[in-house]
């Protein structure tokens, strides 16, 4: 079995190009102008996806709100993502999207998105200044998280297995890598 790469179209393209693409089961983002065309997850990768969320749902405080993909997040002109995984403040979303900074964006590895993820969008999200973004690995039942730092990202953990974390933004929830995925 072959892996599906992301398909990286070079722009620019505008948020409004992007809209007029079909419903074809793809999901289509922007980073900077490059359009981003995704084939649809694994199952493993939306149970530790949607795991992650109950996590973080049950744990929000009533300000918050916790959703998944598809919801874009539009952080400029040229760049609309849409994360596995989006904290943002209730009072930021709209009927249609989030068109502000969340306070966090999580992110499930799949094997042709794994190099965007930690280079492309670690990068973008943290010039959109987005206090904290996580990187999930679902083989590995690894986490990865970044905090904004003085403008740039920190690792603030690196946990696996039945190793946990309690992070404290943007809400105090503990993370067990090994109980994401049954």
């Amino acid at each position: 079995m072959s892996v599906v790469e992301t398909l990286q179209v070079p722009g620019p393209w505008t948020i409004a190009e992007r809209d007029q693409l079909p419903d074809d089961g793809h999901r289509y983002e922007l980073v900077d102008g490059t359009l981003l065309v995704n084939a649809a997850p694994a199952p493993d990768h939306q149970e530790v996806g949607l795991r992650l969320w109950q996590l973080l749902d049950a744990g929000a405080p009533v300000e918050l709100r916790v959703l998944t993909a598809p919801l874009d997040v539009v952080l400029a002109d040229d760049t609309v993502v849409e994360p596995d995984v989006v904290v943002g403040r209730r009072a930021d979303f709209t009927g249609k999207n989030l068109p502000a900074v969340p306070l966090l964006v999580v992110e499930v590895l799949s094997p042709s998105t794994q190099v965007i993820d930690r280079n492309m969008k670690l990068e973008r999200y943290q010039r959109a200044g987005i206090p904290s973004y996580w990187i999930v690995d679902p083989e590995a039942l690894r986490l990865v998280a970044h905090e904004l730092v003085d403008g740039r990202y920190v690792e603030v953990a690196d946990v696996s297995g039945p190793g946990s974390w309690t992070a404290e933004r943007p809400f105090p929830v503990t993370i067990t890598p090994a109980a994401l995925l049954r």
